[in-house]
């Protein structure tokens, strides 16, 4: 940081690190070699991460440890059963595998892409099983009880998929929608069961909340391999091709940006 808004505690000079609130989206900079943002926008880099590390895990990985947050305050714990991560072999879920088998839970990763089971293993996962396996039997409106909790990156008919199979009273952490925005479910895993649907929006965390968040990035929540889940880094005239193959999904786990040379 060269220049520190009075409403921070940092000084200039520290690092720190800046995402969601639209920055990149309504608002310019999200690949800038350098930007003015709010104060109140500004986390310190935590101690134990580079920055580096710190946009390896990015907005993906903020997102993943705010869904295994929503799980742990759900009242999900290690050794309460096998918990699903859909979409696992993108950044999000990666991530999510890797921070959720690392504090110890039974984590089963779900992917469309079969020849990164072997990948999603290393990471940590138990099981790996298909997109439609977590999808499930559409048809039912109920199947048998099986996730202790899950972290859901795709929406649609896998996050119904998901709803169905919950133990009573588990809960999912909702993030995504590659697999489409409508969710065809019927409202019988809420009221029999007593399932949860916790949406996760890592846009406008309150700043504590966002501080608090990259500490445990930073601690017992750091993948313990990040430089595993990196699949390349470019530059930014590269960054066009590589959005493209991401939403053709032929990339996993993460892209790292060089934003200068």
């Amino acid at each position: 940081m060269e220049e520190a808004p009075e409403s921070t505690s940092v000084s200039p000079g520290d690092c720190v690190l800046a995402h969601g609130y639209d920055l990149g989206v309504a608002h310019h900079g999200g690949y800038a070699e350098s930007a003015r943002v709010p104060g109140e926008w500004i986390v310190a880099l935590p101690e134990g991460l580079s920055a580096r590390e710190a946009m390896t895990i990015g907005t993906a990985g903020y997102t993943a440890a705010r869904s295994v947050i929503a799980l742990e305050n759900h009242g999900l714990e290690t050794g309460d059963g096998p918990v699903l991560v859909t979409g696992a072999s993108g950044g999000l879920g990666s991530m999510a595998v890797a921070m959720l088998a690392a504090t110890g839970h039974h984590v089963v990763a779900s992917s469309g892409k079969e020849d990164e089971a072997g990948w999603l293993q290393a990471l940590g996962a138990a099981e790996v099983i298909g997109r439609e396996e977590a999808a499930g039997d559409s048809s039912r409106p109920l199947e048998s009880e099986r996730w202790a909790g899950a972290v859901d990156c795709v929406g649609g008919e896998t996050l119904a998929g998901v709803l169905r199979a919950l133990r009573a009273g588990a809960a999912v952490a909702a993030s995504g929608n590659t697999g489409g925005m409508k969710v065809p479910t019927t409202v019988l895993p809420f009221i029999l069961r007593g399932v949860s649907l916790i949406g996760i929006d890592s846009v406008n965390t309150p700043i504590e909340e966002r501080t608090r968040t990259w500490q445990r990035l930073a601690t017992d929540l750091r993948p313990p391999a990040i430089d595993d889940l990196v699949s390349r880094e470019i530059s930014l005239d590269e960054v066009d091709e590589a959005l493209e193959a991401i939403l053709a999904g032929k990339l996993r786990g993460r892209t790292v940006v060089r934003v200068s040379g």
